[in-house]
């Protein structure tokens, strides 16, 4: 974020140049980022929710106030230090009482959201910079609440750095590579379960709870890696190198895992009873605000049953105290949404029970008091509760499921009503205490602004509204994305968006390019703003068509959860029937209609393919499943359970068996070190096509994970592409 976003007025509006419009070209999006909307990421509330603090020129931490948007002064300044032991940092983080800063450098990234980095500590009374640890790099440091110590974790293992004596102490010692971890979880936990630090500091500070996760017994996967170019990994310049790691694919053996509870005083653990079942996730461990109990999630392998059990910390003793079931599966966001209340009284759940996601207040001895949110919507996201004012913040798809607006609601449910003034897409980030919040606001005429709001939605003032790149897109010919739905031949309403070649004509007929992802919760059609290839492949003459099929999110329980034991099937049977109502409107070329998606939506687009036959004339499958018994336990079998136990859903929606099906043209495309969905996935696809005699056009890039990026390799998948579509479209 640029160093004067408190001090952001907003321009006038120029009007439109008279000069001839640019044409756009990929290299505004691969490597000039022409369109990138401004953030104001890095920004953090202080303790008291009266200022908030940003990260200036990756060197300086400076205090605003929220009120006016001041400056109040520079908390940090790397420049003023005598001999700094470093040059920059790229994060950084504060005790409770303030008084202590860790400054986060030279990280590392390890999966999607894991990394390594060297730590150092800043104590703002005796003003010294200290190394946190000079033993190697360190994951996930945390300060105690007492602000006295700092967890973290380094090649498996958990220590604990006490800051006054700087002594560091190892509180596990079996950690080792593709075996055991202790506080941060496996891959599949990571990616699926989405977090990264698996230890909770008690509100106390006097115990430091853990996950451990033994993987033993957890197949490998490994990867060659090659030497490349961007980076070259010089290593591997005569014979390849092999990243080797452990990924439990579907119905195959997970990691056991245990939970710890370290007593900083006497330096002893304890371990809580989690019952005999051991083929269990916990994929989240939380303290009660009185620090008394740590409330652990277990979570069944079928993911449609989570209890939450009380453990005394001092003896690992432990009881059932509240069970959610859910007769498919249950959601991620009852995982975060669980919320012990500041004062102990009260807890927060997000529940499908009456088939949409809404809140339930229950008490601290697990009755529910009452339902918080009801309606034929789904609450998006919960952000807290306003302890002083008794108030509940949350968003909602309540309008439409394609916005989503900012609500509140009262503990005692007389009050209630929304913050939000604008209709599209809503996101707000609450200072600490809720006085203030940030209002993140984008719809399909409207680039990213960042507003400052009090808790009773009175603007305080424009932090950021991509001005200058609104006056950018003014200087384009752009087509704009508009809205449609329409409905299936089960009667099934679809929403989507489209956007038309540049000087549409109506009487004419367009090859037709259609962009889905499809997964589970997923949403493409959504009320937001965004100039990208799609625009791109607009202005050369194509007519861009995104639908958001049946299982996507912000339509209710039973709209999401139909693709239960049949991932694929009803989605690519409505991309098919979105294709067949595309050959119904007379500006399309029935003749040229391609689809493509990456990840998920290469799945969708073989299985598409193969369903819809010569209605698809060519498509472009980029990182795809080719069958879910590749793909890993967690995410597969929520959806679909093991494959001995729904051998039919796994192989019937498989594109690997129906290769034959694929008549149109088709483009695959890997990266030979995807993490996330292996090679394995377009190298059997291959070899099906192969075997079914069906020609195709394929490319691997060199060392690139799931996202297929670094040095040119975006600008030239994104050309690869966009000269497949032409040749086969035109």
């Amino acid at each position: 974020m640029h160093k004067f976003v408190f001090s952001f007025f907003l321009f006038l509006t120029l009007g439109l140049p008279s000069i001839a419009q640019k044409t756009l070209t990929l290299a505004d999006f691969y490597q000039q980022h022409t369109f990138n909307q401004k953030s104001v990421n890095g920004l953090y509330s202080s303790a008291n929710g009266l200022y908030c603090t940003v990260l200036e020129n990756n060197k300086q931490i400076v205090k605003y106030n929220y009120k006016d948007g001041k400056k109040v002064e520079t908390v940090f300044d790397l420049d003023k230090l005598e001999n700094a032991p470093i040059k920059y940092f790229s994060a950084y983080s504060f005790s409770l009482d303030e008084t202590k800063i860790l400054l986060t450098t030279e990280r590392e990234n390890i999966y999607r959201h894991s990394y390594k980095a060297n730590y150092y500590v800043w104590n703002s009374v005796t003003e010294e910079l200290v190394e946190l640890s000079a033993k190697g790099k360190q994951q996930e440091a945390t300060f105690s609440p007492d602000g006295e110590r700092i967890a973290f974790v380094r090649d498996n293992n958990l220590f604990i750095k006490t800051l006054r004596f700087g002594t560091e102490n190892q509180v596990t010692t079996d950690g080792k590579k593709n075996e055991i971890i202790n506080g941060v979880p496996d891959w599949v936990y990571e990616e699926e379960f989405s977090f990264s630090k698996a230890f909770a500091w008690s509100p106390d500070s006097k115990f430091l709870a853990y996950i451990r996760f033994d993987e033993t017994e957890v197949k490998e996967y490994s990867m060659k890696k090659f030497q490349g170019k961007s980076p070259a990994l010089s290593e591997n310049e005569t014979y390849p190198g092999e990243y080797v790691y452990k990924y439990p694919k579907a119905g195959e053996k997970n990691s056991v895992v245990s939970v710890f509870a370290y007593d900083i005083k006497s330096k002893t653990k304890v371990e809580v009873d989690l019952g005999e079942e051991t083929d269990i996730y916990v994929p989240r461990i939380k303290w009660t605000a009185d620090a008394n109990d740590l409330a652990i999630f277990r979570l069944n392998r079928r993911q449609n049953e989570i209890n939450i059990l009380f453990a005394n910390p001092f003896t690992g003793d432990s009881r059932l105290f509240y069970s959610e079931k859910n007769e498919r599966y249950l959601s991620e966001d009852f995982l975060d949404d669980f919320i012990f209340l500041p004062n102990n009284d009260y807890f927060v759940v997000n529940s499908e029970r009456d088939g949409y996601s809404h809140l339930y207040l229950y008490d601290r001895q697990g009755f529910e008091v009452r339902q918080l949110t009801q309606g034929e919507f789904d609450v998006t996201d919960f952000y807290g509760f306003d302890h002083k004012k008794k108030i509940f913040y949350y968003q909602a798809a309540k309008k439409s499921p394609m916005q989503r607006e900012i609500y509140y609601t009262s503990l005692d449910g007389k009050k209630q009503g929304m913050l939000s003034q604008q209709e599209g897409t809503n996101k707000a980030t609450f200072s600490s205490g809720f006085q203030y919040f940030i209002n993140e606001f984008t719809n399909l005429e409207t680039p990213k602004t960042f507003s400052l709001y009090d808790n009773s939605g009175k603007l305080v003032r424009v932090l950021e509204d991509n001005n200058e790149l609104k006056q950018k897109v003014a200087e384009y010919d752009i087509s704009p994305k508009t809205f449609f739905s329409f409905e299936t031949s089960e009667g099934i309403s679809l929403n989507g968006w489209m956007i038309k070649p540049l000087n549409f004509d109506e009487s004419k007929q367009y090859p037709v390019v259609m962009t889905q992802y499809s997964g589970p919760n997923s949403q493409q059609v959504r009320d937001e703003w965004s100039v990208s290839w799609y625009n791109y492949l607009a202005q050369e003459g194509f007519l861009v068509v995104c639908v958001d099929p049946r299982g996507t999110g912000a339509r209710g329980q039973d709209f999401r959860k139909i693709t239960y034991m049949q991932l694929g099937k009803y989605e690519s049977d409505d991309q098919v029937e979105a294709a067949r109502y595309l050959t119904t409107l007379p500006y399309v070329d029935k003749n040229n209609i391609s689809i493509w998606g990456w990840s998920y939506g290469g799945f969708m687009t073989l299985l598409s393919m193969e369903k819809g036959g010569d209605l698809f004339k060519a498509g472009i499958a980029v990182a795809p499943v080719s069958n879910f018994k590749f793909y890993d336990t967690v995410y597969t079998e929520r959806f679909m359970r093991t494959p001995m136990e729904n051998p039919d859903g796994y192989e019937d929606n498989a594109p690997l068996n129906h290769a034959e099906d694929i008549t149109g043209h088709l483009l695959l495309v890997h990266g030979s070190a995807d993490d996330n969905v292996h090679l394995q996935n377009s190298m059997e696809m291959s070899e099906a096509l192969v075997q079914a005699s069906v020609q195709f056009d394929m490319a691997i890039y060199t060392n690139r994970d799931h996202g297929i990026y670094g040095g040119n390799t975006r600008m030239h998948l994104y050309q690869r592409m966009t000269d497949f579509l032409k040749r086969n479209l035109k």
